[in-house]
């Protein structure tokens, strides 16, 4: 007899979220880590240019372009938690090659766009696997909750360990700091491993891998609200990666910069987050969560030109400043968003349409680091982020252009509620 989960009740006075929370905190802190690692060990230590750094932040996202259809329409045909703890295990075992082979004086780029890539596939599983497990673990009623939580937390880890990570390449090396990212995998696969609490057995498998996945795009092409949440995810997260994949080579190269600065840069980002996503349940209830994600989107557009302004001098702290706005707007989107899709989104499709976003939103990812690296290449690092926060001024017009221009609320169902019916 299959155990479900209580709806009741304090998020956190549930064990297994506890220790999902636990394999999160981790992994998250040596994510934020490596992130910031990653591409300056291909800088520092292997003298990569914007074009390597751009094929190599490619390479880390390409993964959800390639499998992050079927990988959706697969995990709903198995137990999820299962997925998260090999693809944690696979995880570790691929970056802990990485400080070996600097160590052996082996590395290489090649090594590392490999790793790269291969993250990315258990990355793929196991971001769908994740999302997919939490309705089950929480139930509907505590998502939002839940997912404010993990999206602080998470905020919290890019906080910390941007700064951590910064000061790791600064005194030892960016492979070392690579190392922790790799023992974050090991520690999340050993706390979800100990989650007692049964799943479901999975839904049968459909006649096809084909129309599986077709029934979930089709899903989020209908849905006019999480269709807008799409076109508009996906133009923010390229706009982003387009900036994020040159601020290494920048910081590097830029007089009165360094990577312990990098760090602090996109540190502040990560509080920027935290703020955003703490904040985004009362702001939702006061203000309206439809009209909450259409003031945040519009409202980043003035504070964008600052960031291409970066230097070792007042710009910095001007930079720092807009990019907090942004990432203030990022936490609110990824509780709200994330929350609504988890509640709109039958339990047998969630893998699929999880999927679906995550193919769109982080193929974005994938698409802004190629495209930061060709115009980093051929017109300069600044030209790439004045392409970036240009992608990032048009984001919100998916939003303006939807329903949700005179919605307060969100609704409930595949449709919104017309707008005379808005409170």
């Amino acid at each position: 007899m299959t155990t479900v989960t209580t709806h009741g009740g304090p998020v956190f006075a549930d064990p297994g979220f506890r220790r999902l929370f636990a394999a999160a905190a981790a992994s998250r802190l040596g994510t934020s880590v490596g992130q910031l690692a990653l591409p300056l060990a291909a800088v520092t230590a292997l003298g990569a240019g914007p074009a390597e750094v751009g094929t190599l932040a490619t390479a880390s996202t390409l993964a959800f372009l390639l499998i992050g259809l079927p990988a959706g329409a697969w995990v709903d045909r198995v137990r999820r938690r299962p997925v998260m703890v090999t693809a944690d295990l696979a995880r570790a075992v691929l970056l802990g090659s990485v400080p070996l082979a600097w160590w052996a004086g082996a590395l290489t780029l090649t090594q590392l766009y490999a790793v790269a890539l291969l993250c990315g596939v258990a990355t793929v599983f196991f971001d769908v696997a994740d999302q997919s497990y939490l309705p089950h673990l929480v139930g509907p009623g505590r998502l939002t909750a839940a997912n404010t939580a993990l999206v602080s937390m998470d905020a919290a880890n890019q906080l910390a360990g941007r700064g951590v990570g910064g000061l790791l390449v600064e005194l030892l090396s960016a492979p070392v700091a690579i190392a922790v990212d790799a023992l974050s995998f090991l520690w999340s696969a050993l706390c979800l491993r100990s989650i007692r609490r049964p799943e479901p057995r999975p839904h049968p498998a459909g006649a096809s891998l084909g129309r599986d996945i077709a029934e979930g795009v089709r899903l989020v092409a209908r849905h006019p609200i999480l269709r807008a949440f799409t076109a508009e995810g996906a133009l923010t997260n390229l706009g982003i990666q387009v900036v994020q994949t040159m601020l290494p080579v920048l910081f590097v190269r830029e007089p009165g910069l360094s990577p312990l600065w990098l760090g602090a840069f996109l540190g502040v980002g990560g509080a920027g987050s935290l703020l955003g996503s703490a904040a985004a349940r009362r702001l939702g209830r006061r203000l309206g969560e439809g009209r909450l994600i259409l003031l945040t989107s519009v409202g980043i557009v003035p504070f964008l030109p600052l960031v291409p302004m970066l230097d070792g001098g007042t710009g910095l702290w001007a930079a720092g400043a807009a990019w907090t706005v942004l990432t203030v707007k990022v936490g609110v989107s990824n509780v709200i968003k994330v929350s609504y899709r988890q509640r709109v989104t039958p339990d047998r499709l969630l893998g699929r349409v999880g999927a679906t976003m995550r193919f769109l939103l982080t193929g974005a990812l994938a698409i802004g680091a190629g495209m930061s690296g060709l115009v980093g290449e051929l017109a300069g690092v600044r030209a790439a982020l004045w392409v970036g926060v240009g992608v990032l001024a048009i984001s919100c017009l998916p939003i303006v252009c939807s329903p949700l221009r005179a919605l307060r609320d969100l609704p409930a169902g595949e449709q919104p509620a017309r707008p005379h019916d808005a409170g």
